[in-house]
């Protein structure tokens, strides 16, 4: 098969299958066949013999039984970001078993390595957005294997249908010296076992009515890249004091099809997938149980507003995640227009945290100015593994109920605020004249009436609020000892057109920070609660 424009074809055919024993090695370097644009490379397919009919069959198809091929092939520095390996899946096959390997030459100080991913799609091809995917482990397995019954972490289980399947490679990142690859393909014949059953999570808990409920949006398990198992991750979500959680592995919807059996009254389990593109990651959360997103496109492709209205017409939010992130690939370059709101708290805070905040709050001032629509702020763990903390940070959202449409449609307009664990608590108003508005809200009040923002908090000792306008930090002041406090500033809606709070924790030498100043060092310490603005409107 090949993808996006006219291939060529080099080398000698593949040899006819059958004429191979199970150890076959098939030298595939020469038998590509090259998309036009370089976005994919597609191999010469790879062929296995019927299953055994009758006697006559020839020898080496057996009706029950394993048949193995292996293909070898390098990749150039440039290689397309995908590369499809079709393996043609006669009838009689119960189970597919895949293992990879790459070679990883020692490179300069500063340069990237060998690193490749591994997924596939299944007969009904693969097609962007389309319905034969069947998983995704990235480079995080070496191995997968798919039947009827049951799969590997990150693939789906279900029939194994004769067809053209593909095995995807995605040469994340090759080496100045190229990556040697070798895959290895094993169908096992014979009789079909019994179908998986899902269990999907139920999409309400036990609420409080209109309350405010703590959830962390961003979390992995076994499923992609981390290493907790979905009965760890509910656990610690329970621990963590948290009324929600969005589970969000990489590139894969297959963890949707367990999370029911830990899910309950106390805990609404909210399904979802981090999307990890070549520009950058965006979170799906809120997806219908079972539904997944296509990964395969970078920001010149103009492919992400199709999938964000995906997401948006089965009720989701689509966040642009850690967009600061130095790793590679997961720096944000899709641009803000097609996304509902912005994580900008990733994790423990790092630097990365305070430029998303900052490119954030610039935002805010540009809505308000243009009368453009504003994008709130989420804060999320993206825990994978110890010691990483579930719930730090998370979001505390005022939702109708503890339900996946109220939580979704809560952050959609921005009705929260970040906190890094259940032991922070924070009431944040603007008042005047007789009238209150909390996070999100509008005050409209004369230019010259006065305005009293109020943060009450607790759970912050010696911590330091800041309140932050259009025009910058307008007021600092400390907390006690204990943590609990309530400060008050005053302000009009002709001075500022929104505020926002942030508490922080003491810096490392215990001073609590200067935001009016400038020099080489950090002059905040670490965040501990954040807010979305209140707006101020002049009447």
């Amino acid at each position: 098969m090949c993808l996006d424009g006219p291939c060529e074809r080099g080398g000698a055919a593949p040899p006819a299958a059958g004429h191979h024993d199970s150890t076959g090695m098939l030298d595939r370097r020469r038998l590509l066949m090259a998309a036009a644009t370089g976005a994919a490379l597609t191999l010469a397919p790879v062929s296995f013999a019927p299953a055994r009919a009758d006697a006559g069959t020839p020898k080496g198809t057996p009706a029950d039984g394993d048949v193995t091929r292996t293909v070898t092939g390098r990749l150039e520095t440039g290689a397309a970001d995908f590369v499809y390996l079709p393996v043609e899946v006669p009838k009689g096959v119960r189970k597919i078993a895949v293992e990879y390997s790459y070679d990883k030459p020692s490179v300069p100080a500063g340069t990237p390595g060998n690193s490749c991913d591994i997924g596939v799609f299944d007969q009904r091809g693969t097609k962007l957005g389309g319905k034969g995917f069947r998983g995704w482990s990235g480079g995080f397995r070496t191995a997968f294997e798919i039947s009827a019954t049951e799969a590997t972490p990150g693939y789906l289980p279900g029939p194994i249908e004769a067809g053209t399947w593909n095995i995807v490679l995605g040469p994340y990142q090759v080496a100045p010296q190229g990556m040697n690859y070798q895959v290895k393909i094993t169908l096992t014949y014979g009789a079909e076992g019994a179908s998986f059953t899902p269990n999907h999570p139920p999409t309400r808990a036990r609420g409080r009515g209109r309350a405010w409920y703590r959830g962390d949006g961003h979390l992995h398990t076994v499923h992609s890249d981390g290493r907790r198992l979905p009965a760890e991750v509910a656990a610690g979500a329970r621990q963590a004091g948290l009324d929600f959680m969005v589970s969000t592995d990489h590139n894969t919807s297959s963890s949707h099809a367990v999370w029911g059996e830990y899910a309950g009254e106390d805990l609404l389990i909210i399904t979802g997938e981090e999307v990890t593109t070549r520009n950058g990651h965006w979170l799906a959360l809120g997806l219908p149980a079972g539904e997944w997103i296509d990964w395969r496109y970078r920001s010149r492709d103009d492919a992400f507003g199709r999938f964000a209205r995906q997401v948006r017409r089965s009720g989701g939010l689509v966040v642009p995640a850690h967009p600061y992130c130095p790793y590679i690939a997961s720096q944000w370059k899709f641009g803000y227009a097609d996304a509902d709101a912005v994580e900008v708290w990733n994790g423990p805070w790092t630097y990365d945290d305070e430029s998303a905040v900052d490119t954030w709050d610039a935002r805010l001032a540009e809505a308000v100015r243009t009368g453009s629509r504003w994008l709130p702020a989420v804060g999320n763990s993206d825990a994978h593994s110890e010691p990483q903390v579930i719930g730090l940070p998370h979001n505390v959202v005022y939702a109708d109920d503890l339900t996946t449409s109220a939580i979704m449609s809560g952050i959609r307009a921005g009705r929260n605020w970040i906190a890094e664990s259940s032991s922070v608590g924070l009431t944040f108003t603007a008042g005047a004249a007789g009238r209150q508005a909390g996070i999100a809200g509008t005050l409209t009040a004369r230019a010259d009436v006065p305005v009293d923002v109020r943060l009450e908090v607790a759970g912050v000792p010696n911590g330091t609020v800041r309140f932050i306008t259009d025009e910058g930090q307008m007021h600092q002041e400390s907390l006690p000892a204990s943590g609990t406090g309530t400060v008050v500033w005053r302000t009009t809606t002709s001075l500022a057109a929104y505020v926002r709070a942030e508490v922080r924790h003491p810096m490392a030498d215990g001073s609590p920070g200067k935001g009016n100043t400038m020099g080489p060092a950090l002059v905040w310490g670490p965040m501990a609660a954040l807010t979305n603005p209140i707006f101020l409107k002049r009447a």
